[in-house]
């Protein structure tokens, strides 16, 4: 006769990432608070940074909060965000790219010659000129990728190289100026018109509608795949937060002269490259190939095109951000793309959640870094503090943000998510 006790069979292990969180605030508190918890911080260390670099500097200003001075951000931030936002791209990787500011005064200067000195078309001037940052993305690529040539001794010589090739491209006179109705000259100014009030409340709109629409039809499709889905409570609440922020965003925009263009087109990349990272199976393949090589190649994804095609996406977008640089400062010479513009925008980049070490981040993160820096920057600006106390403050925030990145996956995996 057996004399074995009938034992409770153990619970089967429960993966934290399956828990369908509670209905209501109190559902959205906890799983918030076990976010928090297992280092998965999000954007909410940018937001509040944000918040407090406002608040000091409007103390210290006054005007910092005007509307002026925030459309001013607004625009400047679009040439070191775009080259940012191709950043992000190659950090996914877990790579670098050390060329982009020479590829962007590269891409200005040729732009600039061709349309200028040489009579060219400038439409077709800049569709050669990107079209030359792209083709300089793809031999970086495949010197990486199929030649194996690390991507830091790459892009090192990219950058003096190309930095060589806008000098040659300028010549002895060393500037050419963009013509006043240029199309270049141009893309520093107000959305279809300055001074019209109704662009700005408009794109805010249709910004919130597509938002909460896409939201709402993301969790009806997970619901009726039978995966976790969130609540239309939170839809609501997300929908309604993002609504103020933007509502209050087009108001101070208002106040001045409109919806600058350089901040459509640079929220226009940003939402793109989020749809291509999140919603296409070649996003997917970035991610993969950033999180591991060798699982990615072996479960057939193309490694070395995806590595080429992501330094052509990072080249092309920094063509594209130089040609804003030089629209701002009204011409293209030898000096575009230099000092700290390419050091702005990967830190931009890692400020805003791109990890350094590959497989985590959003384009949207470029967005919120470049603000960040260009705070930073402009409120510097306003209290007249010197260039070398900007470098060091900009350098501190880059390297409490690899930190936190650091410190937050070092979390993530001590809670079996990293």
């Amino acid at each position: 006769m057996s004399t074995e006790t009938p034992t409770t069979p153990a619970a089967p292990a429960v993966d934290p990432r399956l828990l369908v969180r509670k209905e209501g605030l109190a559902g959205y508190f906890d799983e918030f608070t076990r976010k928090i918890r297992s280092g998965e911080l999000g954007s909410l260390p940018v937001v509040v940074g944000l918040i407090v670099i406002a608040a000091i500097f409007q103390f210290k200003t006054g005007s910092f909060l005007n509307a002026d001075n925030l459309t001013n951000i607004t625009k400047w931030i679009a040439g070191p965000g775009l080259i940012a936002v191709g950043v992000v791209f190659v950090l996914l990787l877990g790579e670098i790219d050390l060329s982009l500011g020479s590829v962007a005064g590269a891409t200005a200067a040729i732009t600039s010659v061709l349309s200028v000195r040489q009579g060219l078309n400038e439409w077709l001037a800049i569709l050669l000129a990107v079209g030359s940052a792209i083709a300089i993305g793809a031999l970086h690529g495949y010197f990486f990728a199929k030649i194996g040539v690390p991507a830091f001794v790459v892009t090192l010589a990219g950058m003096l190289a190309w930095n060589g090739l806008q000098m040659l491209v300028l010549g002895t006179l060393g500037t050419v100026n963009n013509p006043m109705d240029g199309v270049v000259a141009n893309l520093d100014t107000y959305f279809l018109g300055d001074g019209d009030i109704i662009w700005a409340w408009l794109f805010a709109i249709v910004t919130i509608v597509l938002f909460g629409g896409g939201q709402l039809l993301d969790s009806r499709r997970r619901a009726a795949a039978g995966l976790p889905a969130r609540p239309i409570s939170e839809i609501a609440l997300r929908t309604g937060v993002i609504g103020v922020v933007l509502l209050v965003a087009a108001y101070m925009l208002n106040q001045d002269s409109g919806l600058p263009l350089p901040l459509v087109i640079l929220v226009g990349v940003v939402a793109l490259g989020d749809f291509v990272l999140r919603r296409t199976a070649y996003g997917r393949q970035i991610f993969a190939v950033g999180g591991g090589i060798e699982a990615a190649r072996r479960s057939g994804i193309n490694v070395a095109w995806v590595r080429i095609s992501v330094y052509m996406i990072s080249a092309g977008l920094a063509g594209f951000g130089g040609l804003f640089i030089a629209s701002q400062q009204g011409s293209a010479d030898k000096a575009l793309g230099s000092g700290n513009i390419l050091m702005s925008a990967i830190a931009a980049a890692v400020i805003g959640g791109t990890s350094l070490f590959g497989g985590r981040g959003k384009t949207w993160s470029a967005l919120l870094g470049a603000l960040v820096i260009q705070s930073i920057t402009t409120g510097l600006d306003m209290v007249h503090a010197q260039q070398a106390i900007q470098y060091m403050i900009t350098g501190a925030v880059l390297l409490a943000a690899v930190v936190l990145d650091s410190v937050s996956r070092r979390t993530q995996k001590s809670h079996g998510r990293g």
